[in-house]
């Protein structure tokens, strides 16, 4: 595996060892990105299911300014920052130990705020959309925020779940790439132009 593009094109990464982490391969990755990007002129990652950190770390070299790498496993940890390392991007990174869950949570009480999540859960779990759909009642998403979800592709997540709507989808052999905008609810404004109030006039 390597950096396709960017800052750091060309430099190395290493796998996860064992087989529990599945990597994204180079061309899934490039063909994801010419799907989101290519390239990014600033902005904020979150790669919750961080595994080899590839996909934050392609971020971080196409332009993005800052990621956040999450994962539960310490030998994907000491992975994530190998790379980082190696791609050179350590200063614009933060790694964290944690299940997604507990992650999402903890950002929340951090304030933070995401322009682009990778989402590429270990095929057994699908709960892809849940995920992002409290990602959205946290408020860890941007305006027009992209999620990439990365799935098997024997399962169809809905082309419309509630707050998102998906912009593209790739098959690439047994792994599908489905891209979803997220859509920041505005207030109902009545014929007045003034926000409508759910509360009752006394």
């Amino acid at each position: 595996m390597r950096v396709i593009s960017g800052t750091a094109k060309g430099r190395p990464l290493k796998s996860v060892p064992g087989k529990g982490t599945r990597p994204t391969t180079d061309k899934v990755k490039e063909a994801l990105f010419s799907m989101i990007g290519p390239y990014f002129e600033g902005g904020t990652a979150l790669d919750l299911y961080a595994g080899t950190g590839g996909l934050g770390i392609e971020a971080l070299s196409r332009g993005m300014e800052a990621a956040v790498f999450v994962d539960m496993e310490q030998k994907a940890l000491d992975t994530v920052r190998a790379n980082l390392k190696a791609a050179k991007v350590e200063a614009q990174a933060e790694v964290y130990r944690n299940d997604a869950g507990r992650a999402l949570a903890a950002l929340e009480k951090r304030g933070r705020a995401f322009d682009l999540v990778f989402l590429d859960p270990p095929y057994r779990l699908k709960h892809g959309d849940e995920l992002m759909m409290t990602m959205a009642a946290k408020n860890l998403l941007k305006p027009d925020a992209v999620i990439v979800l990365e799935h098997e592709s024997g399962y169809e997540y809905p082309e419309n779940i509630p707050g998102f709507s998906r912009t593209r989808q790739s098959v690439y052999g047994e792994t599908t790439i489905s891209i979803y905008q997220y859509e920041a609810a505005l207030p109902e404004v009545g014929v007045s132009g003034e926000e409508v109030n759910d509360e009752s006039a006394n």
